[in-house]
């Protein structure tokens, strides 16, 4: 039977990534490297790969030009791209800072999902600065993966590039969270046996990730009235009018929420809640135990700020959350973007999709939802860890699937295809690591 820790044994093993962090990163001096997928039998093969055999290509996608997910790795590039306003719960740390995350991030594309991505980080704060760079960057990839943006500009650089864009946009901090999310939400209401149309859902903080989530969890069923959203001055009702000119995504969603017209402060929100879902200041005590205790009887909490969730899940077990979730994988049920964006985007890509919608990140979720109930789900089982890789093609052919029925896809075909296309792409994606790793050229910390 497994130890049960101490309440500093906890703490001690929630500061260890961090610690670990400082130690492995100059080690490696970065997470991500370029390398050839093209064979190299002998230096006559770089007339082919380069001048002058290259001409030829170059011309059949000037002639045809959507051969060039033919005859480059276009079909598999995604740009994470950030101005590092808002990185991680550290705010804005700037371009440079935000560098350790945006590799990270390519570095999970790639091994979860087969993509090949590279960090951009801009070094401009100006929203429209940042929308052009974008456009001018898609010759170069077939997806881009917006990052870390602070609110609220980061709604209007998505919708604009959404709607302006020939390939597929989305910013994981909204489209990402939101989809596992709900995922963790599907099940979490299974287990407590509750009704995802009558529960009542306290939402603490209002930026991207939880506007979007509201949204989509709407979409997923939640009834829009029963959610009851507070952000840094209050809870969001009708009479909140300071919101209506500088955050209109709030004033939508003052508009669609709450229809009991509650106001007050975040203990008020949460007070009587099935479900309180937090994504805002990290903790550990931006969420009271006592406002806990106030929620209904067999509570969902989702406390899932970064580095450090609202308030530490045993504490929220302490005061009677029957499911508790945080964004950590050191904790039970980890709602993190981890477990969407790699699936997502290889179905999105394999599918050549020309965006990626809510209903394509609800179908992810739903599919994340039932890799969990076939291995049997319970109350630290919610959605599957990110060892489980076999989820990832699954939720890659659902949400290709999704995009095909949707009509914006520009290859149709059926879900077994598709599964087995991913899981080609990613199994040798995980091998190749795998091999460099234990043939030495990707060295092993000594400690």
């Amino acid at each position: 039977m497994e130890k049960k820790l101490t309440k500093e044994e906890l703490i001690a093993k929630a500061k260890k990534p961090g610690e670990d962090a400082m130690k492995l990163h100059p080690f490696y001096k970065g997470k991500v490297e370029v390398m050839p997928k093209c064979c190299i039998r002998n230096f006559d093969d770089f007339a082919i790969w380069y001048t002058p055999g290259v001409a030829k290509p170059c011309l059949d996608i000037h002639e045809n030009p959507e051969t060039v997910f033919q005859h480059t790795n276009k079909w598999n590039f995604v740009a994470v791209i950030s101005d590092g306003t808002r990185v991680l719960g550290l705010g804005d740390i700037g371009p440079e800072a935000s560098m350790p995350v945006m590799e990270g991030k390519a570095l999970l594309f790639k091994y979860l999902g087969g993509v090949d991505a590279f960090p951009v980080c801009i070094d401009t704060k100006d929203p429209d600065v940042l929308i052009e760079t974008v456009k001018l960057l898609q010759p170069s990839f077939g997806g881009v993966n917006l990052e870390d943006i602070s609110q609220p500009k980061c709604f209007r650089v998505l919708d604009t590039l959404r709607k302006e864009c020939r390939i597929p946009v989305w910013h994981d901090d909204q489209q990402g969270t939101a989809a596992v999310t709900v995922a963790g939400l599907i099940n979490a209401l299974k287990i407590v046996g509750k009704d995802m149309a009558k529960v009542k859902v306290a939402m603490v903080g209002a930026g991207a990730s939880n506007i979007c989530i509201a949204r989509m969890i709407m979409l997923a069923g939640v009834t829009p009235g029963n959610i009851i959203m507070s952000d840094s001055k209050g809870i969001i009702h009708k009479g909140r009018e300071e919101l209506k000119d500088k955050y209109k995504e709030k004033w939508e969603m003052a508009h669609k929420t709450n229809a009991e017209g509650r106001t007050g402060n975040v203990p008020d929100a949460i007070d009587g809640a099935d479900v309180l879902i937090a994504l805002s200041t990290p903790g550990p005590d931006t969420i009271k135990k006592d406002w806990i205790s106030s929620m209904a009887q067999d509570s969902v909490v989702f406390v899932c700020a970064n580095p450090i969730p609202e308030i530490w899940p045993w504490e929220a077990k302490e005061a009677g959350a029957r499911v508790v979730a945080t964004g950590r994988s050191d904790f039970p049920n980890q709602v993190n973007n981890s477990l969407g964006f790699p699936g997502i985007f290889r179905g999105t890509l394999d599918v050549m999709a020309k965006t990626i919608t809510d209903e394509m990140c609800v179908e992810a979720a739903k599919e994340l939802a039932k890799c969990a109930e076939d291995q049997g789900i319970r109350e630290d089982y919610l959605i599957p860890t990110m060892d489980e890789w076999e989820v990832y093609p699954r939720e890659a052919a659902s949400v290709g699937r999704k995009a095909i029925e949707q009509g914006i896809a520009r290859i149709d075909e059926d879900w077994d295809t598709l599964f087995s296309r991913a899981e080609v792409i990613i199994k040798k994606a995980r091998d190749a690591f795998h091999d460099l790793q234990n043939k030495g050229f990707i060295e092993l910390p000594t400690e």
